[in-house]
């Protein structure tokens, strides 16, 4: 799993069936600094995040193994919105 900024929205009209229910998320990996790590990556969304919102991603094999991405081929996730983020003691990230 890795954290994760939604940056936007993908939209495509046309789209594979299994597809077709996905919401699609813009979202850069970022460390527990908000630094950028890996940018742009297109993640499919099962929680409802919006731009801004601080997420756990899975990836891989991983990413299928959710409900609503059972047997869809996706690299990657979104599995859950971040209330906060707390390192060495320190709270980093509290969401608004």
């Amino acid at each position: 799993m890795k954290l994760a900024r939604v940056t936007g929205t993908v939209t495509g009209t046309v789209k594979d069936i299994p597809f077709s229910a996905q919401k699609m998320l813009l979202v850069d990996i970022v460390d527990a600094d908000g630094n950028v790590l890996e940018p742009a990556v297109v993640a499919l969304d099962v929680c409802s995040a919006g731009t801004g919102d601080l997420v756990v991603v899975t990836m891989g094999s991983a990413a299928r193994l959710p409900n609503q991405t059972s047997g869809i081929g996706t690299d990657a996730t979104v599995i859950a919105l971040v209330d906060e983020l707390t390192v060495g003691g320190k709270s980093v990230y509290n969401a608004p």
